[in-house]
């Protein structure tokens, strides 16, 4: 919230509604998840009265333990699954702006080398002109990227 402060500032809005505003947006939710908690309980009560009165109280007692258990692995496996997948990508992404980093900088590198050659020079820069103009032109007409 204290980064908002100067960005209200700066667009000339009022702090003191804004701050107001959002202090009671955050009262509502904290309210709305208090309620649904209390919602839930009660569902799970229910459901416990449900499976005593069909199966007897120990059954009920574990069907309701085994099903949280279950459920609390599944989420366990989920948040596994998504953590290690997100971070493959990072050192995917990572991995492909080093690659890119590491030959620019090669090539950065190698270019006053090649600039010293006098036959490398008059050779290179027309077939390298001619590469670039074949490229632009060739990505101006009806391509299908665009």
């Amino acid at each position: 919230m204290n980064m908002l402060v100067p960005l209200a500032a700066l667009l000339g809005l009022e702090v003191k509604a804004i701050t107001g505003r959002i202090r009671q947006t955050l009262i509502a939710y904290a309210v709305m998840v208090v309620f649904g908690l209390i919602g839930l309980c009660f569902l799970l009560l229910a459901t416990y009265l449900a499976l005593a009165d069909w199966l007897g109280t120990m059954p009920a007692a574990l069907t309701c333990a085994a099903t949280a258990l279950v459920l609390a692995m599944v989420t366990f496996i989920l948040i596994k699954v998504s953590t290690t997948r997100r971070q493959r990508e990072q050192a995917e992404k990572r991995h492909a702006a080093e690659t890119s980093a590491f030959v620019t900088t090669a090539a950065t590198t190698a270019l006053p080398a090649l600039w010293k050659s006098p036959a490398l020079r008059t050779i290179a820069m027309p077939a390298a002109a001619a590469l670039a103009a074949f490229l632009l032109t060739r990505r101006g007409g009806n391509h299908p990227d665009h």
